[in-house]
C-alpha cells in the first residue's frame, strides 16, 4: 500500500512538471510571459506581406521580442511590436521586414541606432518592407508579357550592333584611326628625346626667372611698399582735387564766385557787347578822319 502511494506521488510530480514544462514551451513560442518587463512600439509599413503575429523581433541579430498586432490605416499598416525593457533605441533606429529564411517566415528587424537622443515610443515610427523571393517572383510575374518583347528589342539590337562591328570600311577607319595615333606618338616622342635638352634648359630658366623675380620682389618690398603708399596719397589727393574741382565748377555754374557773377551776368553781357559796338562805331570814325583831313580835335584845356 505504501510502495502504491509513493508510486501515485510520482506520478503526480511527473505530470506536473510535464505541465509546467509543457507552458513554459507554449508560452515561449507564443511569446506569452506573466511579467511586465516588456515596451511596445508602433511602426508603420506600406506592406507586410507574410508577417504574422507572434514572429519575433530582431535587434542587431538578436531576438528582443515579437510582433502583437496590426491595425491597417488607409494605404499603410500600423504593426505593434513587443520588445524587451533592456533594450534602448535612439531616435535614428530603423525599422524593417525582410525574410526570416530561405523556407519562408518574416521577422522585423530592428537597427538601433547611434543619436544622442532616445526615441520617442508615443510616435508612430515609419518601417521599410524588403522583398523576398515570393515577392519578386510576383513582380516577375506582373511583367511577364513584357519579356518576350524586351528579349526581341535585345536581339534587334544585337544584331545591329553586330551588323556595324562587322563593317569592313568601318574595322578599316578605326585601324586607320590606331595607326594614325600610334604615329603621332612616335613622333611626339621622337620630338621630345631631339629638344630633351631645349625643353630642360627653358625649365632652369623659368626657374631661374622666378627665383630672380622672388629676389627682386624680397630686397625691394620696403621701396615697393613706400611707392605703393605714395601712389595712395598721391591718388587720395587727386581725388580731393577734383571734388574741390567740381565745387568750384558748381559755384561757377550757381554764379556764387565772382567768376560765376562774371560769366553768367547777363547785364554785364549786354554793357560789354553795347561798349564793343560804340568802340567799333568810333573806331570807324578815326578811320575815315584820318583818310580825310585828319582829326579834329575841339578841346578846351582852362
Amino acid at each position: 500500500m505504501q510502495d502504491q502511494r509513493k508510486t501515485e506521488i510520482r506520478v503526480g510530480i511527473t505530470v506536473v512538471i510535464g505541465l509546467l514544462i509543457f507552458i513554459w514551451i507554449l508560452g515561449w513560442a507564443k511569446n506569452f510571459s506573466l511579467s511586465s518587463n516588456q515596451k511596445t512600439i508602433l511602426v508603420k509599413f506600406n506592406s507586410v506581406s507574410g508577417l504574422e503575429k507572434g514572429d519575433y523581433v530582431a535587434v542587431n541579430g538578436v531576438r528582443k521580442g515579437f510582433v502583437e498586432d496590426f491595425n491597417i490605416q488607409g494605404d499603410n499598416v500600423i504593426v505593434k511590436l513587443s520588445i524587451d525593457n533592456d533594450v534602448k533605441l535612439k531616435k535614428d533606429a530603423t525599422f524593417a521586414i525582410s525574410m526570416l529564411d530561405l523556407m519562408g517566415g518574416k521577422k522585423v528587424n530592428i537597427n538601433p541606432g547611434t543619436s544622442s537622443e532616445h526615441l520617442n515610443y508615443n510616435e508612430i515610427q515609419n518601417g521599410i518592407f524588403y522583398a523576398d523571393i515570393p515577392e519578386v517572383m510576383s513582380m516577375l510575374g506582373s511583367v511577364e508579357g513584357d519579356i518576350p518583347n524586351i528579349i526581341k528589342d535585345v536581339k534587334i539590337t544585337l544584331t545591329s550592333l553586330n551588323n556595324y562591328l562587322s563593317d569592313n570600311n568601318l574595322n578599316a577607319n578605326i585601324k586607320t584611326s590606331i595607326s594614325n595615333l600610334s604615329k603621332a606618338s612616335r613622333k611626339l616622342n621622337i620630338l621630345l628625346d631631339e629638344n630633351r635638352d631645349g625643353i630642360k634648359q627653358l625649365t632652369e630658366n623659368t626657374v631661374k626667372l622666378t627665383e630672380n623675380v622672388n629676389n627682386f620682389m624680397d630686397e625691394n618690398k620696403t621701396s615697393l611698399n613706400k611707392s605703393i603708399e605714395e601712389l595712395r596719397i598721391v591718388l587720395s589727393k587727386t581725388d580731393s582735387l577734383l571734388s574741390k574741382v567740381n565745387v568750384f565748377s558748381d559755384e561757377i555754374k550757381n554764379k556764387k564766385n565772382n567768376v560765376g557773377k562774371i560769366l553768367y551776368d547777363e547785364k554785364l553781357y549786354d554793357n560789354l557787347s553795347q561798349s564793343l559796338t560804340q568802340l567799333n562805331e568810333l573806331t570807324k570814325i578815326l578811320i575815315e578822319q584820318l583818310k580825310g583831313k585828319g582829326v579834329n580835335v575841339d578841346a578846351n584845356i582852362f
